[in-house]
């Protein structure tokens, strides 16, 4: 749990990546703008890819309380799929270059993230499971639980696909609705008998 200069830290990060982007989260001044010395910023996070990780798991938490409560709507798994990473990408999107800055904190490769990045990738594992399934998305990060293996495998190459394109629409190299074309695609692929 944070306390309340980390998240007035972490706020202050998505702002000026809102704003201007990776670039503009520099931590002298997201420090300024938090009115906290640049000690404290350091003492909580030891780089800008560390408070953007913190936004991101912020925003997953609330992307599966949003879609947890019940299951997935959806008559087969290709529906509830489509719909879940409809809502992943459309919670990302809604502001663009927070969006850009977290794909580069993701694929950073900063070692003191990569648990956290893990967790991050394990939530949408579980939820991507509890979609192939018609259940209801977990409150936590458990891989999905004791879901067979072959749903877990294709939960898994699908969040791959999802985060290739992703970083793809982040590049610029596509519009979202490729990005959502390449997942129906390999939920196609991946679910045929």
């Amino acid at each position: 749990m944070m306390d309340d200069r980390a998240k007035r830290i972490v706020e202050t990060a998505v702002a000026l990546a809102e704003r201007d982007g990776y670039q503009a989260v520099r931590l002298r001044d997201v420090a300024a703008s938090a009115q906290v010395a640049l000690g404290t910023v350091y003492k909580r996070f030891a780089s800008k890819e560390e408070i953007l990780i913190a936004a991101l798991e912020q925003q997953s938490e609330k992307l599966v309380a949003k879609i947890g409560k019940k299951p997935v709507p959806g008559d087969t798994p290709q529906e509830r799929l489509r719909f879940v990473f409809a809502e992943i990408t459309q919670g990302f999107i809604r502001r663009p270059n927070l969006a850009k800055a977290t794909v580069r904190s993701l694929a950073s490769g900063d070692p003191n993230i990569a648990e956290r990045v893990a967790g991050f990738h394990a939530l949408i594992t579980a939820v991507v499971m509890s979609a192939i399934r018609g259940d209801i998305a977990p409150e936590t990060a458990d891989l999905g639980g004791n879901g067979d293996e072959r749903d877990r495998n294709i939960a898994s190459l699908l969040q791959g696909v999802w985060f290739a394109s992703f970083v793809g629409w982040a590049g610029g190299l596509h519009e979202v609705g490729q990005l959502l074309d390449d997942v129906d695609m390999a939920t196609e692929l991946l679910l045929a008998k």
